[in-house]
């Protein structure tokens, strides 16, 4: 029990860092969503991204764990992210995961990453992780899925600003 309530006080330190302040987005902003290397997957449905970011879905198809990596609050991507995968506010998805944490529904919460190079030091890291970054921090060494098919170049993809 002492171990779980430090998690939880750790979750909403964590999760309490940011900012009240409106984001402002680039036009047509696209957030590609990155895995480890490792990971044997090319592709996922946007409901089964959202399963992955909303904690339910906790291991890939081969059983490895999967490893949520989410930026900061004060990253613009994270309020794509927020909006298009979440559809939450900042502050329902921070009493989400107190809520998850709470109810022992999952281990432990998503891994905060504060840049784009943080996300991809613990991405190359950590097997099994996922994290989404703008298109324009993307590198030919990172793993970039398909979100129902398309990828970030496509026009249609889903993951964009608005």
């Amino acid at each position: 029990m002492k171990s779980l309530f430090i998690k939880l006080l750790f979750l909403i330190s964590v999760l309490i860092i940011g900012t009240s302040s409106p984001l402002v987005l680039a036009d047509n902003t696209a957030i590609a969503i990155v895995v480890h290397q490792d990971t044997k997957i090319t592709e996922l449905s946007m409901g089964q991204l959202q399963k992955i970011f909303l904690g339910d879905q906790q291991f890939w198809p081969d059983k490895s764990r999967i490893t949520l990596l989410v930026r900061a609050p004060e990253a613009v991507e994270r309020n794509i992210v927020l909006n298009q995968i979440y559809h939450m506010s900042e502050a329902q998805f921070r009493q989400y995961w107190v809520a998850k944490m709470f109810r022992a529904e999952v281990t432990s919460g998503p891994k905060l990453v504060f840049s784009s190079s943080m996300a991809f030091d613990l991405l190359t890291a950590i097997p099994g992780s996922i994290t989404f970054m703008d298109v324009k921090e993307i590198t030919d060494k990172m793993k970039v899925l398909r979100v129902d098919g398309l990828l970030p170049s496509d026009a249609s993809y889903p993951l964009r600003a608005h």
